[in-house]
């Protein structure tokens, strides 16, 4: 067994100390693409050290790699440090080498941010799965790129009995965005005891109510947050300072709750002026398991 398998068995047994100390080894027995790349790996995903995981996989990237591997991990590291360009001169190379589910997502999420929602829907289509956060950023980025019936068809294609369902409350904010309020409607009543209620999505699911003229429900969807506001506004009061919740933090809290509360109490007003807020949307990179030699993975060592 090379230092290289004993340092994975080591990272298995979540002995991640022992486990660094033989990836460090490794790169001193032989600097080369297997060794730089699981090194920097393990810097990210165990010691988040961005800068030596950079460092070093481009170091494995200067000596030309056959595999996918060193490219895909650059492009996710890179998009983690928001410089999207040289990510996705990296992910390019790593769907040339062999095509993924992650790096797709990943160019996908690049193009995004580089202003180019179009592409980004392409590649977010080539990379999802049934109903996960790939099939939403794909339907957002139709959406933003004024491809309504594209995104109305993909949309459909939500299943909530699915192993990645978004959720309920992040699929109904596609149907609003849409304007397609009935269904909105539909999957924000399904969504409303298990989320936690906050102004930012409530919000639209009392301008879809509203678009259906059920100004009494709106009212009381209202009302009942608001009252869930109030009893963790009393529970707020009664919390117990210590060194872990400062003065300052409960202080905080409570101007937070209370600040809530106004909104709810304003909400009609402001979605009958036709006043909403911007709905989130920073799609993330997709993370992979880039170790050479992985075995509950399948990976197999690099042979040069």
């Amino acid at each position: 067994m090379n230092t290289n398998q004993r340092a994975i068995e080591l990272l298995e047994e979540n002995n991640y100390e022992g486990a660094l100390k033989l990836f460090r080894k490794a790169v001193l027995e032989k600097r080369d693409i297997q060794s730089l790349t699981n090194l920097a790996w393990v810097y990210l995903h165990e010691e988040e050290d961005n800068q030596k995981a950079l460092s070093l996989v481009l170091e494995a990237i200067d000596l030309s790699p056959e595999s996918h591997f060193p490219y895909s991990f650059c492009g996710e590291l890179l998009l983690k440090l928001e410089q999207y360009e040289e990510a996705l001169k990296h992910l390019l190379t790593s769907i040339s080498i062999q095509p993924t589910s992650e790096a797709y997502h990943n160019i996908g999420v690049a193009k995004y941010y580089l202003g180019d929602p179009a592409e980004a829907s392409k590649y977010f289509g080539l990379a999802s799965g049934k109903s996960d956060f790939t099939v939403y950023n794909q339907v957002r980025c139709l959406i933003m790129s004024n491809q309504v019936n594209e995104a109305k068809m993909v949309i459909d294609t939500f299943n909530e009995n699915d192993d990645d369902f978004v959720g309920e409350v992040d699929l109904a904010e596609l149907y609003a965005e849409l304007q397609l309020y009935d269904a909105a409607i539909f999957w924000y009543d399904k969504g409303w005891e298990s989320y936690y209620r906050q102004p930012h999505w409530v919000v639209w699911y009392v301008n879809s109510l509203i678009q259906t003229n059920q100004y009494t429900k709106a009212q009381e969807i209202i009302n009942e947050a608001i009252q869930q506001k109030k009893e963790e506004l009393n529970e707020a009061h009664e919390d117990v300072v210590d060194e872990d919740w400062t003065e300052n933090d409960k202080r905080d809290h409570i101007k937070k709750l209370t600040k809530e509360i106004n909104e709810y109490r304003s909400m009609i007003e402001r979605v009958s002026a036709g006043v909403l807020p911007k709905i989130e949307f920073e799609p993330s990179a997709e993370t992979g398991c880039y170790l050479f030699g992985c075995k509950r993975h399948g990976h197999p060592e690099y042979k040069d």
